[in-house]
């Protein structure tokens, strides 16, 4: 009975401290990548060397700094000009442009408002039937595979656990998904949770329920 006891006590304190620990690790990493910002300044002109001391966080204040500066620029006449420049230049390098042109994109689906990218949680039979996984909407097939395959076609992301920064792009038919109620948030905490946290709710249970007699009946 202690034993018992002290196991669930163990396992209480994880569920508290992981968390915690957790978060920690990855704003540090965050801190320090922003930090590292200074080391883009010559040596004669970083802190260290100006005022003989290092000073924690000037980094991130920096790109704080850069960021809202270059916002600012970017969102005038003038600046939106450069931004054309620059990206003129780096069309004209093939694997630079290639480069760029994809995470520009891959960025501006994600940050705008009004882009339905990663904001529609589904539920899609993978690796193979009667095996469930969680996706997320990218956006609508092309016309060319629409009409090569005769099919309403959505592209999905399926994540990767615990890290979702990885995964799988496909394309599958539109009748072939389960569009969950779930955010995107709560989705996201079901992968890296390892399942762990259950957020699937009653709407998307019964939708499931209802693939599930579909494909029962089509087996038949």
């Amino acid at each position: 009975m202690k034993g018992k006891a002290l196991r669930s006590y163990l396992i209480a304190g994880l569920v508290v401290w992981l968390p915690i620990i957790a978060t920690f690790v990855i704003l540090r990493f965050m801190i320090d990548l922003l930090d590292n910002t200074v080391a883009l300044f010559p040596k004669a002109y970083q802190p260290e060397q100006l005022i003989g001391m290092s000073i924690p966080g000037f980094g991130v204040v920096l790109s704080l700094v850069i960021l809202l500066m270059t916002g600012i620029i970017a969102t005038n006449i003038l600046g939106q000009k450069l931004v054309r420049i620059s990206e003129s230049i780096l069309d004209r390098i093939p694997f630079v442009r290639a480069i760029y042109n994809s995470a520009k994109q891959m960025i501006q689906a994600v940050v705008s408002t009004n882009s339905l990218a990663f904001r529609k949680v589904l539920l899609v039979e993978y690796p193979r039937k009667g095996i469930w996984s969680i996706a997320f909407q990218t956006g609508s097939s092309t016309t060319e595979i629409s009409e090569k395959t005769g099919l309403e076609m959505v592209s999905i992301f399926i994540p990767t656990t615990p890290n979702p920064t990885s995964g799988f792009l496909m394309m599958i038919p539109k009748g072939d998904v389960v569009e969950l109620s779930m955010s995107t948030d709560e989705a996201l905490k079901f992968v890296i949770s390892l399942g762990v946290m259950q957020t699937i709710p009653g709407a998307g249970i019964e939708k499931l329920k209802k693939q599930k007699i579909k494909n029962t009946d089509e087996r038949r």
